[in-house]
């Protein structure tokens, strides 16, 4: 073990504190991050604290407001129209390289996480549909072999997580038609059906989402609203 590694461990250990909060909705939008009342609650000194504001803001999911502090960011419709544009392209991409390498068993797996995020639908449990949503595109993107393709698409998951968990509950007929893609998904996938085929139709899943999440906000300006 390095002499610097307890810094890292700490570091990390803040980060993944507020990210989580941040991808939960705790941390709203807007929301002040106090520094000093985070380390103590992770029994830290600011240091580690700050290192790891520092690495979400690099992330895109703080601002350093000048007299404010570490603030939540927003997204604003331009955006996350922009953001998810690009995911689009990511997503359908990562697709279709995983298409070669994902097994029966692999499918199987993805055919149950879309069962059971159906029946959280049915249970309305938002929050868990959320979850199996982000497992099933998050099986496909850990076997298209190309850890930098990976490492982006975390990055665009992570920046359009809370305005996707945060209108789920209010356009649930999006989460059902969502469902019904995957089970086409899948289907595109055990056939071995061309990677242009599996391209466009993945590209257009994702966009749809989007389209949805326009229509339900359209006029406010901001995708953003309170989380469940």
């Amino acid at each position: 073990m390095t002499k610097d590694t307890p810094k890292k461990i700490k570091k990390q250990q803040a980060y993944q504190y507020i990210k989580t909060n941040i991808l939960r909705g705790i941390y709203g939008p807007g929301y002040r991050i106090v520094i000093d009342r985070v380390a103590k609650e992770l029994n830290l000194s600011t240091i580690p604290v700050r290192e790891a504001i520092q690495q979400l803001e690099a992330d895109g999911l703080i601002a350093n407001i000048p007299y404010s502090g570490a603030i939540v960011k927003t997204v604003d419709e331009v955006n996350y129209q922009e953001v998810t544009y690009v995911m689009s392209i990511l997503e359908a991409a990562a697709t279709a390289l995983a298409a070669n390498t994902l097994t029966k068993k692999d499918l199987d797996g993805l055919e149950k996480t879309n069962n059971a995020m159906k029946k959280a639908l049915e249970e309305l449990d938002f929050e868990r549909v959320g979850e199996f949503n982000v497992k099933f595109h998050a099986t496909i993107h850990d076997k298209c072999g190309n850890s930098y393709l990976m490492e982006k698409l975390d990055q665009v998951w992570e920046r359009v997580a809370q305005v996707r968990r945060a209108n789920l509950a209010f356009a649930p007929q999006r989460a059902k038609a969502s469902t019904e893609e995957h089970e086409q998904i899948i289907t595109l996938l055990r056939a071995k059906a061309p990677a242009a085929t599996i391209e466009e139709y993945v590209r257009q899943h994702t966009l749809n989402t989007l389209k949805a999440i326009r229509s339900l906000s359209k006029g406010t300006g901001n995708y953003i609203i309170h989380s469940m």
